[in-house]
């Protein structure tokens, strides 16, 4: 499974048109709202399908990492995948949904410290980084899985300025994170507040940072659950 997704990469199967910068802004009214979907593990989920994901590895070199960068990263036959990254694609290839990276103009620096500051500073600030490429023809979806990182017991700011840029309404939101141990914090509680006539589903699936490497399985069993499998 784990090659197949590789090769997918490799032979840049896996990327969603996109369209260079000059993203238009939104502002999805905020209101406190949530609904769930449901996980009936024999229903089957009608509808196109879009992964959307925001993934940080903090290097690109599978020799001699610290800590840190073991704990961001996936190696998949001597490549580096960021978590978000590589469970991002395991999704792609079980569901058959196009996929769309969210990338800053401005890119994150990989060095951890370096990172801290930077991700720290966004959210002090309320920040809302720009994103390098729009999504085509969101109105095809009816799902968007929307992955990322906990980073501070929150979404990273850039998730806040995909939420913004784009009106989600009448479409299902599935959150899915990665952190140290912080698990959702209150991010699927600001998705609905952010997408107020999405229908967000409550209990998307948490996996751990140290154990992304062997959660296939998992991921796997779960988007069964969802009916989302292909």
């Amino acid at each position: 499974m784990k090659k197949r997704i590789f090769s997918l990469l490799m032979s840049g199967l896996l990327v969603l048109g996109l369209t260079a910068c000059g993203t238009t802004q939104e502002s999805p009214t905020n209101e406190n709202t949530e609904s769930s979907a449901g996980t009936d593990s024999e229903q089957t989920v009608d509808g196109k399908s879009l992964v959307v994901y925001f993934s940080m590895p903090e290097t690109t070199n599978p020799e001699n990492m610290n800590a840190e960068e073991e704990y961001s990263t996936v190696v998949i036959d001597g490549e580096v995948l960021g978590n978000t990254q590589y469970v991002a694609y395991v999704i792609q290839e079980n569901t058959g949904a196009d996929i769309f990276r969210i990338e800053p103009v401005t890119p994150y620096p990989m060095d951890h410290g370096e990172l801290e500051e930077v991700a720290t500073e966004e959210k002090r600030n309320n920040a809302m980084p720009e994103i390098t490429a729009e999504v085509e023809n969101l109105e095809q979806y009816d799902t968007i899985f929307l992955w990322y990182p906990n980073w501070y017991a929150d979404m990273p700011r850039i998730i806040y300025s995909f939420l913004e840029q784009y009106d989600l309404s009448g479409k299902t939101i599935v959150p899915f994170v990665t952190s140290g141990g912080s698990g959702f914090s209150n991010t699927i509680q600001t998705i609905a507040e952010q997408e107020p006539d999405a229908t967000v589903v409550t209990d998307g699936l948490y996996i751990s940072r140290t154990e992304v490497q062997d959660a296939e399985q998992e991921i796997i069993q779960w988007v069964n659950e969802l009916g989302y499998s292909k």
